[in-house]
């Protein structure tokens, strides 16, 4: 970590790329500091967008139906070969299971029997249907956009694709029988990198109490979503998990101390300093994040069962109740 020039702005109160009220006297810009230009987040979006349009192409529900037996008329037929599986088949407005198989989705057979290990990649690019789409979209671009802007397109660029992989791998190590697809687990790692972010830069906010709460709140919701039955919530927490680490890897911010902060002339350039705790926190996160990687890993590729080690962990995916039940494995 270096350390980096910061000048005191004066006394106004200014608004930080994270939304909150931040005082001068108290979040040190550094000198001659501007955001970065968010192209990534939108380059995502795009590739995002262009993969379900090729995925819509490929699966050519009217001339598919023909072939194999359907739940019903395919919808949207005026899009022709872009038209949607039954609604039966699949609510989400999409594609058909076996289409999103053949182009990358994920599936523990796939990746372990048959050595596909690349669908803990792909399968973060597809998506199951236009709802399923539009939400991870926008959600990308709230939360990714304003991250880019703050730290750059590399940081951010490492949470979303290691958040992604690693989302994909808890998921595989609990969930056999299904296949899953989508750019939650990456999401998720933006929102837990925001978290980190908050904790290990925590001297340069105002109304702390108040923006943890929220981003709480906020994941709280998310993750409670993550228990309703055909939600992969496995994909959800392994992403959190990595993008939380990471956050206190790649997001810390050199900061000055409570009293150089308030007793220096305006317009005095001064040293910021990373903090002892910082560096703790980047020594920790970094030696958990690769056990735990390394770990996930092994165990995954030997062929074993996430559940055989932890019998309760399903109940973090799916919660049984009259209304539904949950399969463990699915």
């Amino acid at each position: 970590m270096e350390e980096d020039d910061v000048e005191n702005r004066g006394g106004r109160a200014k608004r930080n790329s994270n939304g909150f009220n931040v005082a001068s006297s108290t979040y040190m810009m550094e000198d001659g500091e501007s955001k970065w230009t968010s192209w990534l987040v939108p380059m995502f979006v795009v590739a995002n967008i262009a993969v379900f349009i090729i995925v819509m192409y490929l699966n050519d529900c009217p001339k598919n139906s023909r072939t194999r037996p359907v739940s019903g008329p395919c919808v949207a037929r005026f899009l022709g070969r872009f038209s949607f599986q039954p609604l039966r088949e699949n609510p989400l407005f999409g594609p058909s299971s076996s289409t999103l198989l053949k182009l990358g989705a994920l599936e523990w057979s796939k990746v372990v029997v048959n050595h596909q290990g690349w669908r803990l990649i792909t399968c973060i690019w597809l998506h199951a249907g236009v709802i399923h789409l539009l939400a991870n979209m926008l959600s990308l671009v709230f939360i990714g956009i304003r991250l880019e802007q703050q730290f750059g397109f590399v940081r951010i660029g490492i949470l979303y694709l290691l958040s992604g992989f690693s989302g994909s791998v808890l998921s595989s190590l609990f969930i056999r029988n299904s296949i899953s697809v989508g750019a939650s687990g990456a999401l998720f790692g933006l929102l837990g990198a925001m978290l980190s972010e908050l904790i290990t830069n925590w001297a340069i906010y105002t109304n702390k109490a108040s923006a943890l709460l929220t981003l709480l709140v906020i994941i709280a919701i998310n993750l409670a979503i993550g228990i309703l039955p055909h939600v992969d919530n496995f994909a959800h927490i392994g992403g959190f998990l990595t993008g939380f680490l990471l956050g206190f890897v790649l997001l810390p911010r050199p900061q000055l101390g409570w009293f150089e902060s308030r007793n220096v002339p305006v317009g005095t350039r001064l040293k910021s300093k990373y903090k002892p705790y910082q560096y703790v926190l980047w020594v920790a996160s970094m030696v958990l994040l690769l056990a735990g990687l390394g770990v996930a890993l092994t165990v995954l590729f030997r062929r074993e069962d996430g559940n055989k080690y932890c019998s309760w962990c399903h109940y973090l995916s799916c919660v049984p109740t009259s209304r539904w039940e949950c399969d463990r494995n699915n």
